[in-house]
């Protein structure tokens, strides 16, 4: 079975709607090609997010991720290019896409991009005394 990269983003219910926790995901083999010169960039792209009703399949995530490989796009777009596709597919309560791109000419850049839906209010920080 031949797999190839899709921009498809499948969904699965989330189990537990009824409670806030918090799904990280790292993907530490992102590429995609500088606009300007051709040449590959390569990042780790952290997503984290509150899931409402639904959570994002990773095999498609992992083929989605995968069909910027050709793509030239600069860093602050296909960040914010991967936080819209996210956020239409899953509707989450709370989203952040951080993308840490490998130094390039002596500079390294990071994009942090995040949605919170209106309706959400994030619950208050526990901190808890150290043991």
């Amino acid at each position: 079975m031949a797999i190839t990269p899709s921009k498809d983003l499948e969904t699965f219910e989330n189990a537990t709607p009824d409670r806030d926790y918090t799904i990280r995901i790292r993907v530490p083999e992102f590429t995609c090609l500088c606009p300007k010169t051709g040449q590959p960039d390569f990042a780790t792209i952290v997503i984290e997010y509150v899931p409402d009703k639904t959570c994002v399949e990773l095999k498609s995530l992992k083929l989605y991720i995968w069909s910027f490989r050709d793509q030239g796009a600069f860093h602050e777009a296909v960040t914010n290019r991967i936080l819209d596709d996210l956020v239409t597919a899953v509707n989450p309560r709370f989203m952040r896409v951080c993308a840490k791109f490998n130094v390039r000419g002596g500079i390294y850049t990071t994009v942090v991009a995040e949605h919170k839906a209106p309706h959400w209010t994030p619950p208050p920080t526990v901190t808890l005394p150290p043991g």
